[in-house]
């Protein structure tokens, strides 16, 4: 929905940090003499945020046979049977062997030929760095020859980001920043230098296929293709292209000795970079065109593919996941700084900026495929399954050579064979929430977890000690499972795989539960319509029995007499236990889509979803206040790490205000009395109030039906989030 214009008179309206709002000429005034009145007509001189960078979700549709997609490629010496690449991600599994071997290995089951493996090695004799462990310690033998069992490939990483060098700098905090290209000696240059073409090497003798060479974001390559990061005066500085490349070239020629020629070479650049940190302030940012240049002298160096990715100044995040600047409903174009891109003028106007940050590279990696001979892929939420004719297309159009992939990938490791055979609908969907990548859980610990595939970075560690595989039932059950929810779908889906006789019964008329509302409350970006969808359709699949209109209690349960009850109803909603007023309505949250609500809104609570419902409301240009008894630390919480990293500086920055360890006190005709740290009593506008407080467990049908093999899951038990409600949905069916 687009936000309402926002007009001033006789002066600027600007929105708190909208660097990138551009003029509009709706009303310009007429040329007029000192002293006209024509100078002080109202105009509007702003764009509302939610209007800055308009999107079009027409693109994900239309069918295609993926001709191209599942056309060979070449890439070096090694030759794909189709262009979707496994890229570089996965290092949080490197602490178990098991599930090392299981997760890259899946890939390549699942119909992927080319597996890269995400750097997670102390793999430098002289500059030893912030990786978990020695080469000697990871199962590189195993996981390249269980890769080549299944027919594809296997390629490593290699990045310096972590190392100290003797010139490195320590910030105000102690820590060491990253390292630029001027810290480092010549002799350093030199051992450096080796030390990756070792690494190669031994990465060859373990049977890799392949390297990568991260010269990208942080790592030591970049700082020395970078105008910016670069000031040595030697043959290693900015002086030419030829300088500026010199490192990475002279890396790849050492590997091509060291190795072969056969061995495959691959770099990973900045494709384009902007100044996020400081908004417009990116003359020294490397562009496309100097990019295309050091393309050039990398490809005559002898790397055999290249690898183009946005190259962001402060969000290392958004190298991969860059999707992240369309997060949050309204504010596509955040840079996680309380600012806003038009991209329209920024990235040098080259993104594809209205496709919700699918596939928002495309465009740049044509102009490098347009300059060099070698093959190019490009990264950011490349998902052929969502938008097939889109992606088809730019295959065929010769816009990249292949899609490189991560998290489409892990969501469903059969991606690739799903597709090829027809299967779109039973590709379980990424919806690019990020709980995947350095989340947190409610204690602050690191916390990474997929939101819809219970098992990745879950198999082979507490709660799924069987791994990744299902482990068939000992013996067949009936199993009841009340409640069609995301909790209540993957219990039902789980059960069924495993050999279990399976009923839901929910008591609206269709499955989702609160799917529904959080797409229409969250919008399309999150992809939960097509989660709704996929969970559903999986009861089809596996024969799951559908009741619904169902309203089930004790009486009922003892009636069907179960083997097994898996409770998934839900939580509780909280109430203020306060009256409305004739100028004040007081509305719950599952209610506000439909509801007569006003312009000043206070919203009670400060969890995810009351972020999201603060997010839609000013994107329409409602003024929203939020009043929480949590602190400001626990705003937004059991959302992702990124999705709050992201959203919140927006939030703050277009006027939202938190009372934090507050509460409504009192309701009056048009305000609300609010108290909290502030000592004082505060009288605050406000024609509505939406009650988003916590959810509350129930387990008032759990308590109901002791005798039976009970579990509740979801929110009934413990709520949270989607992706803590599969999970346990998932866990409880495993148990059963």
């Amino acid at each position: 929905m687009k936000g309402a214009a926002f007009t001033a008179a006789g002066g600027a309206l600007i929105g708190g940090g909208l660097v990138g709002c551009a003029p509009s000429a709706e009303k310009a005034p007429a040329a007029a003499s000192a002293g006209s009145a024509a100078a002080d007509e109202p105009i509007v001189i702003r764009q509302a945020p939610s209007q800055l960078n308009p999107q079009d979700y027409e693109y994900a549709k239309g069918a295609s046979d993926f001709a191209t997609l599942f056309s060979g490629v070449k890439i070096g010496s090694l030759d794909l049977s189709n262009r979707m690449v496994k890229s570089a991600a996965g290092s949080d599994t490197q602490n178990n062997e098991e599930e090392i071997l299981s997760y890259y290995t899946s890939f390549a089951k699942g119909g992927i030929d080319l597996v890269w493996m995400e750097d997670c090695a102390d793999k430098f004799e002289h500059f030893p760095n912030a990786r978990a462990q020695s080469m000697d310690k990871i199962p590189f033998q195993k996981i390249a020859d269980g890769i080549h069992e299944e027919g594809a490939f296997v390629g490593y990483q290699l990045s310096c980001m972590g190392i100290v060098f003797s010139g490195t700098k320590q910030d105000a905090s102690g820590a060491f920043a990253s390292a630029v290209a001027g810290d480092m000696t010549l002799e350093e240059i030199q051992l450096i230098q080796a030390d990756t073409v070792a690494a190669a090497k031994k990465l060859k003798d373990y049977g890799f296929d392949a390297v990568e060479i991260n010269a990208a974001g942080n790592n030591i390559g970049q700082s020395f293709f970078s105008r910016m990061r670069n000031h040595r005066e030697d043959d290693y500085g900015p002086q030419s292209f030829e300088n500026r490349s010199r490192f990475v070239c002279e890396i790849i020629e050492g590997i091509k000795k060291e190795c072969g020629e056969d061995f495959v070479v691959q770099v990973l650049i900045n494709g384009i970079e902007e100044n996020d940190l400081n908004l417009g302030d990116s003359s020294l940012m490397t562009t496309v065109e100097e990019n295309l240049e050091i393309a050039k002298l990398l490809e005559k160096a002898g790397a055999d593919s290249l690898h183009v990715r946005l190259g962001p100044l402060g969000m290392h995040v958004c190298q991969f996941a860059s999707d992240l600047y369309f997060t949050g409903y309204g504010i596509d174009g955040t840079t996680a700084y309380g600012t806003q891109f038009d991209f329209s003028r920024h990235w040098e106007g080259k993104l594809i900026s209205d496709h919700s940050g699918c596939g928002m590279m495309l465009d740049v990696a044509k102009e490098f495929k347009d300059a060099v001979s070698i093959p190019v892929g490009t990264v950011t939420y490349m998902d052929p399954a969502h938008a097939p004719e889109y992606f088809e297309s730019a295959l065929a159009d010769g816009k990249v050579d292949f899609l490189l992939m991560n998290r489409p990938l892990t969501v469903d490791p059969e991606y690739a064979n799903k597709l090829k055979e027809g299967k779109l609908d039973e590709i379980a969907p990424c919806t690019r929430c990020l709980h995947c990548h350095f989340d947190y859980d409610e204690e602050g610990k690191v916390y990474e977890h997929c939101r819809v595939n219970a098992c990745t970075q879950r198999a082979y560690r507490d709660g799924m000690p069987e791994g990744f595989d299902l482990p068939e039932a000992s013996s067949a059950k009936n199993v009841m499972v009340i409640g069609a929810g995301p909790a209540g779908m993957e219990a039902a889906r789980i059960a069924a795989l495993r050999g279990h006789a399976v009923t839901v019964y929910e008591k609206k008329d269709a499955v989702g539960g609160l799917l529904d509302f959080a797409h229409a409350v969250k919008g399309p970006h999150e992809n939960l319509d097509a989660l709704r969808a996929y969970l559903a359709h999986q009861l089809e699949v596996t024969g799951v029995d559908v009741v619904t209109g169902q309203q089930v209690d004790a009486d009922f349960v003892k009636e069907k007499n179960p083997d097994v009850v898996i409770v998934a109803t839900g939580g509780l909603r909280d109430s203020l236990g306060l009256s409305e007023t004739a100028g004040t309505k007081i509305v719950p949250i599952t209610d506000f889509l439909t509801a007569d609500i006003g312009d000043k809104i206070v919203i009670a609570g400060s969890n995810a979803q009351a972020v999201d419902t603060a997010l839609y409301l000013m994107a329409q240009g409602k003024h929203v206040t939020m009043v929480t008894p949590d602190g400001m630390d626990d705003v937004d919480k059991g959302q992702s790490n990124w999705v709050k990293t992201f959203a919140l500086p927006m939030l703050y920055a277009r006027g939202m205000r938190v009372w934090p360890h507050a509460e409504i006190k009192s309701v009056g005709d048009g305000s609300v009395v609010v108290s909290g740290d502030t000592g004082v009593d505060l009288t605050i506008e406000c024609d509505t109030i939406i009650e988003a407080m916590d959810m509350l467990p129930d387990s008032s049908i759990a308590d109901a039906v002791s005798g039976f093999e009970v579990y509740s899951v979801g929110d009934c038990n413990k709520p949270w989030n989607i992706a803590e409600a599969i999970a346990a949905g998932n866990l409880a069916a495993r148990a059963v």
